[in-house]
């Protein structure tokens, strides 16, 4: 009967030491409490815990991908948006990660929808279209601050979508088109003024030199002779055609 009493003794004993442990991969750490005292943090490897004296506590180190919800915002010149971004961040101080909050994941998701709200309604919507790496690397500064106490480390946030609904889309469109044809007459005005200016620069050679116009005259001769056309008209130099007149008034 003693036999027996032992024999069973010795396996609740095995029991409670094969529950109580542990395996720990290279990414995970254990935080142990020892009768509800942090005690310290261990892994990875075989952990071992005494049971009802000790706890622990697995917590992954890896980099977590969190998907943040669409939030609607409001943009400083008042377009209603809606937007949604992703999130990566990991753990690095286990012991805080535990401690400091009671759901580190959820704090950290409550916490990145609340400042995607706040950084992007400080801006209008035309940075928000344009300048995607600037909010981001201000959402991700800002997270990292506030995530720091619990043992968190934001590395990046990345904004995925920016809705909008049809009107604005298509008030969008006859802006970018009314852009394009304001850049269309710049540039147009702008090739005529060259134009004008180069020109004057070859009237201004042409009269200090009258054998330029001769030569002028001649490349005319020369360009017409080449086009097939019935008609061929013969340009006349100005200077001849002031001799003959100043002939006939006489």
């Amino acid at each position: 009967m003693i036999t027996i009493f032992f024999y069973i003794l010795a396996a609740i004993i095995l029991l409670f030491l094969f529950r109580d442990i542990n395996i720990l991969r290279e990414y995970e750490r254990g935080v142990i409490f020892l009768l509800g005292r942090f005690w310290k943090v261990k892994g990875p490897g075989l952990i071992i815990v005494i049971p009802v004296i000790q706890q622990i506590v697995r917590v992954q180190l890896r980099t977590v991908v969190m998907d943040v919800p669409p939030q609607d915002v409001i943009s400083r010149d008042n377009v209603s948006v809606r937007v949604n971004a992703v999130v990566y961040f990991r753990v690095i101080d286990p012991q805080r990660c535990i401690i400091q909050v009671e759901d580190f994941y959820e704090a950290t998701s409550q916490l990145a929808q609340t400042t995607l709200r706040s950084v992007l309604g400080q801006h209008e919507l035309d940075q928000m279209l344009a300048e995607r790496e600037t909010l981001n690397n201000s959402i991700q500064s800002i997270l990292d601050k506030s995530t720091d106490a619990w043992g968190i480390k934001v590395t990046a946030v990345e904004i995925k979508r920016v809705d909008l609904d049809e009107s604005m889309i298509r008030a969008i469109g006859r802006q970018a088109e009314a852009e394009r044809e304001r850049r269309a007459k710049v540039i147009n005005a702008e090739g005529e003024l060259q134009a004008a200016t180069k020109l004057q620069e070859a009237a201004n050679i042409l009269s200090k030199e009258p054998q330029a116009i001769q030569l002028r005259y001649l490349q005319t001769l020369i360009d017409i002779a080449g086009e097939k056309s019935s008609t061929i008209v013969f340009p006349l130099p100005v200077d001849l055609l002031t001799a003959l007149t100043g002939k006939l008034l006489k």
